[in-house]
C-alpha cells in the first residue's frame, strides 16, 4: 500500500510541477531528489538558460538534504542594521536526469531528479590536469647531508602517479619549481607584483593545467643526542643508544591551488613519528622499495598515499574547467579533448571576461578579470588533445575570446 501511495504523489509533482518528492532506492547513502528550476532567457541563448535552471534545480534538490544554516542578527540603537541568513548544503551531486523542460514569458523551468550522496564525493565524469610543483623543506638543518636529497621532488613526483593512477587526472610534473621562496609561511606565494598574474597562475596557463599541487616539509627534525641527563655507564649507554635508536617528527604540508582563479581549494597537514633507525641513506629514491624499507620513508609513504585518496575525493565534486585556445567565426576550440573524456555532444558552459582587470591591496595584488557565464559550447568534433564546438550565439556577439574558460556546470 505504501509503494502504490509513494506512486501517486511521484505522478502528482510531475502533474503540479511541484519540487521535493523523494524517490525510492536501493543505496540507504544516496537521496534521490524531484527538484523544479528556472532561469531567464538572455541574449537568445535558450542553452544557457537550460543549464542555470538544471542548476537552481540542484541547489534546491541540495537543501533536502543535509543544510547547515547560518544566521547572523545585528543590533543598531534599537534598529536591525544587519539580518543575514547563510545556508550551505553537505551533501555531493552524483547525477541529474532532466524529466520535463519548458518555457513560458522568457523563463526557461526544468524538473529534473537529482541524486544526493551522503558521503559527499562524486564520480568525475572527465578527467582534470594538475600539475606538481615542489616540496620544499622549511628547516634545511633538519636532514643530514648523508641523507637522500630527493624529498623536495620525489614527494610530489609519487603523488602525482597515485593521483594519475586513480584514473580522474592528467599529470606534470614541475617539481623543480618552488612557489614558497619563505616555505615557513606557505601558502602564502610572496610574489605579489603588479597588475601581473602571480606565479602559481601562470604555471597553470602555460602548462594547461586546471590546478597546481604544492607542499612544503615542516618538520623531520630527529630528537637532539647532545645532551642526556646523568652520569655513569647508564647515561653513556643511552647516548650511545641515541646514534642508533632516535626519534624523528615527520610534518608534510599539501596544498592545491586552482589555477584558473588561485583559489586555495585544499589544504592538510599531516604529522606522524618514527622511532627507531630514523635516517634514510643518500641513494634511496621517494617509491622505490629501499626508500620504503626504512622507517621514515614507511611513514612519509604512507602520507603520500592518504594526501592522493583526499586530494581525489576533495576534488571530485569540483567543476571541470579548461581554456579557450582559439575562435573561428561560430567554432570554438578548448584545450581539452579525447583524453580528458570530452565526447562529441557534450556541453560546456562559456565564461567570458567582463570589465578590466580586477586588483586588490593597492593594486599589488591581481586577481584576474571578473567570468560570467555567456554561452553553452556544444562539441562537434574531438581530437586527443583538443575538441571544437558550436556556440548557440555567434562568439563575437557574446564577447568570447582566446583565454576565457569552458566549464562544466
Amino acid at each position: 500500500m505504501a509503494k502504490i501511495l509513494l506512486k501517486y504523489l511521484w505522478i502528482a509533482c510531475l502533474l503540479t510541477q511541484s519540487c521535493a518528492a523523494v524517490q525510492p532506492q536501493a543505496n540507504p547513502d544516496v537521496k534521490v531528489v524531484t527538484a523544479e528550476g528556472q532561469a531567464a532567457i538572455n541574449k537568445s541563448a535558450p542553452l544557457l538558460a537550460k543549464k542555470q535552471a538544471l542548476q537552481d534545480a540542484i541547489r534546491q534538490a541540495s537543501m533536502q538534504g543535509s543544510v547547515n544554516v547560518h544566521s547572523q542578527t545585528l543590533i543598531d540603537q534599537n534598529n536591525v542594521s544587519i539580518d543575514a541568513v547563510s545556508m550551505r548544503t553537505a551533501a555531493a551531486v552524483n547525477n541529474t536526469k532532466i524529466l520535463k523542460e519548458w518555457t513560458t514569458d522568457n523563463i526557461y523551468h526544468v524538473i529534473a531528479t537529482v541524486e544526493l550522496s551522503a558521503d559527499n564525493s562524486c564520480s568525475p565524469h572527465y578527467r582534470k590536469r594538475i600539475i606538481a610543483t615542489g616540496f620544499p623543506l622549511a628547516n634545511q638543518g633538519q636532514m643530514s647531508a648523508h641523507e637522500t636529497q630527493d624529498l623536495h621532488t620525489g614527494i610530489p613526483r609519487e603523488l602525482n602517479n597515485l593521483l594519475m593512477e586513480s584514473g580522474n587526472f592528467i599529470v606534470s610534473n614541475s617539481a623543480n619549481i618552488n612557489l614558497y621562496p619563505r616555505p615557513d609561511l606557505a601558502p602564502e606565494l610572496q610574489d605579489r607584483t603588479a597588475y601581473h598574474p602571480s606565479k602559481l597562475m601562470q604555471i597553470a596557463a602555460s602548462n594547461g593545467v586546471q590546478f597546481v599541487l604544492s607542499g612544503v616539509i615542516r618538520d623531520l627534525e630527529v630528537e637532539s643526542t647532545e645532551y642526556i641527563s646523568g652520569a655513569g655507564p647508564l647515561a653513556f649507554a643511552r647516548s650511545l643508544a641515541r646514534d642508533v635508536i632516535a626519534r624523528r617528527g615527520i610534518g608534510i604540508d599539501v596544498y592545491v591551488h586552482d589555477g584558473f582563479t588561485g583559489a586555495l581549494i585544499f589544504q592538510q597537514r599531516y604529522v606522524d613519528t618514527v622511532i627507531g633507525d630514523v635516517w634514510i641513506p643518500s641513494s634511496y629514491t621517494v617509491g622505490s622499495e629501499r626508500f620504503n624499507s626504512t622507517s621514515t620513508g614507511e611513514k612519509i609513504t604512507q602520507i603520500i598515499e592518504q594526501a592522493s585518496n583526499d586530494i581525489s575525493r576533495a576534488l571530485s565534486c569540483y567543476p571541470f574547467t579548461t581554456r579557450i585556445i582559439e575562435v573561428k567565426d561560430n567554432q570554438v576550440f578548448i584545450e581539452a579533448g579525447a583524453q580528458e573524456r570530452i565526447n562529441v555532444g557534450d556541453q560546456l558552459v562559456v565564461y567570458s571576461s567582463t570589465g578590466e582587470d580586477l586588483n586588490v591591496d593597492g593594486g599589488m595584488s591581481f586577481v584576474g578579470r571578473d567570468k560570467q557565464p555567456t554561452g553553452v559550447l556544444t562539441i562537434i568534433n574531438i581530437t586527443p588533445r583538443y575538441a571544437i564546438g558550436r556556440l548557440e550565439v555567434p562568439a563575437r556577439e557574446l564577447g568570447i575570446r582566446v583565454g576565457d574558460w569552458a566549464k562544466s556546470w
